[in-house]
């Protein structure tokens, strides 16, 4: 089976998280307020993105966000519903370049472009272990 046979320009994803506290500036250290942190944000992206390509993968393979360009357009507070979505603009060999944008209830709170990596998680794991000897 060809690994990124299913794995195409115009593939989708919408996800939907509620901002905790857990994710909060000031919680994660990247500001002192108690509002959505951009890293955050950006790891609420890259799951979208993660999980559109999982769907679309073999057993024993993933993938690993690897770049990512994103704005940050408005603060979110705590207990407010982000919405994510994700479509994949470009698949070059084992990479895969997607279009991310973020809402909240009230309006556009983010938006960029995300790289992942599609691996074989044996192989990647080794790479790992080696490391840690």
């Amino acid at each position: 089976m060809e690994v990124m046979q299913n794995i195409r320009p115009g593939l989708t994803r919408e996800i939907t998280l509620d901002v905790q506290e857990h994710n909060t500036a000031a919680h994660v250290g990247s500001g002192s307020l108690r509002v959505l942190a951009t890293p955050s944000m950006i790891g609420f992206m890259e799951r979208c993105a993660m999980e559109l390509l999982a769907q679309h993968l073999p057993d024993g393979y993933t993938s690993v966000g690897t770049w990512v360009d994103v704005r940050h357009l408005a603060p979110t507070p705590v207990g407010t519903q982000v919405r994510l979505q994700c479509e994949i603009l470009e698949v070059e060999g084992w990479k895969v370049l997607f279009s991310v944008q973020a809402w909240d209830e009230q309006e556009k709170i983010g938006e960029g472009r995300h790289q992942r990596v599609v691996i074989d998680q044996q192989r990647f794991l080794k790479r790992v272990q080696a490391k840690q000897a």
